[in-house]
């Protein structure tokens, strides 16, 4: 059997137990208590800042800092050497995970936080969410980082591999990292958002989810349909939902036996139709052509709201008030005609 402690080495182990069941008690204590209190406190406040700072210190983990309690109570004569040394790496390491966690803890209530902001005022929150991802992805790569480093690891070597590494692997997945760039291209410069109703290459619909490969798009026939990120930044896209007015032109045509004067009434006959109704301003109408069965008129309008529902609406007045006012002033609108005149020889007799 070994020989006894001596005596001051039992007390300063005994000092040092004390301390860590101390600090267990503390961090418990604070668990239960303090960090509740906190939470209800934060709770009465409009400042999220102080709700994510309750909210990560509820991260705490006692275990986590165990390692760094005992390093502090235990004197270096009672653990010395390859054992101080381990204790040591052991403690940087779970303060290192601990402060990790924390930080964590914090950076994923702040952005939830300002998520549940930007949909109480019916903003997007898309790009909120990629940059919870990058911020705690960074986070835990500069922590691996610091704990390779800590632990003797050459780190600018590895760094140096890994680049060529990354390199060759970016060439094999090149349209995969394409769409993954397009994806923070589209979040950061926001051409659409989902809810947008876009049209591309013909193809139009309402966004209805936007990942890091693609995006689906919600066609007005029900279909989904799927875009990689990449041809959306690359393509010519529309955009309806940032539109603040709508522009319509529309035609249409009466018969040619309308009398000249009728004609010149109609272009005043549609500004009083257009005027009369709201949310709508009148451009201009105009007798603009002759047509095959029919004098054409061209109508320009705007309506002050993008809604698509709103202009169908709009136009529907429009149409009926006009079918209206022309059956009251005798005009019909004109029908497609084609008259063909058939000439026919007429036949010789011949002599007889």
């Amino acid at each position: 059997m070994g020989a006894p402690l001596p005596w001051p080495s039992m007390v300063a182990l005994a000092q040092g137990l004390l301390v860590a069941v101390g600090w267990w008690g503390a961090v418990r204590l604070a668990r239960t208590t303090v960090v509740p209190a906190i939470r209800r406190w934060a709770g009465r406040t409009e400042n999220g800042f102080d709700d994510a700072v309750a909210h990560a210190l509820g991260a705490l983990r006692w275990a986590w800092c165990l390692p760094l309690a005992l390093l502090v109570a235990l004197p270096e004569p009672l653990i010395a050497g390859t054992a101080r040394e381990v204790l040591s790496s052991a403690a940087w390491i779970a303060a290192a995970l601990q402060l990790a966690l924390v930080a964590s803890a914090f950076i994923d209530h702040a952005i939830r936080h300002a998520r549940d902001r930007c949909d109480e005022k019916g903003r997007s929150s898309t790009g909120l969410a990629a940059l919870s991802f990058i911020a705690r992805a960074g986070l835990w790569i500069l922590l691996g980082i610091l704990l390779l480093d800590n632990l003797g690891v050459d780190v600018g070597t590895l760094l140096a591999g890994l680049g060529v590494g990354g390199i060759a692997v970016g060439l094999a997945v090149q349209r995969v990292l394409g769409d993954l760039f397009a994806y923070f291209a589209i979040l950061f410069d926001k051409p659409f958002e989902v809810g947008h109703f876009i049209i591309v290459d013909g193809m139009n619909g309402t966004v209805e989810h936007i990942g890091i490969k693609t995006t689906r798009v919600r066609s007005l026939d029900g279909e989904v349909i799927v875009f990689g990120n990449a041809d959306l930044t690359q393509a010519r896209l529309r955009n309806f939902r940032l539109m603040r007015e709508r522009r319509v032109a529309f035609r249409f045509g009466i018969e040619y036996a309308t009398l000249a004067d009728q004609v010149a009434a109609v272009p005043a006959m549609v500004r009083e139709v257009i005027e009369a109704l709201d949310g709508v301003r009148f451009d201009r109408a105009h007798f603009v052509a002759f047509g095959e069965s029919s004098l054409d008129f061209e109508v320009v309008y705007w309506v002050v709201s993008p809604d698509y529902g709103v202009f169908m609406d709009v136009q529907q007045a429009i149409n009926l008030a006009l079918l209206r006012r022309f059956v009251e002033a005798g005009i019909s609108f004109a029908l497609p005609t084609r008259t063909l005149h058939v000439h026919t020889a007429s036949s010789t007799k011949e002599p007889e």
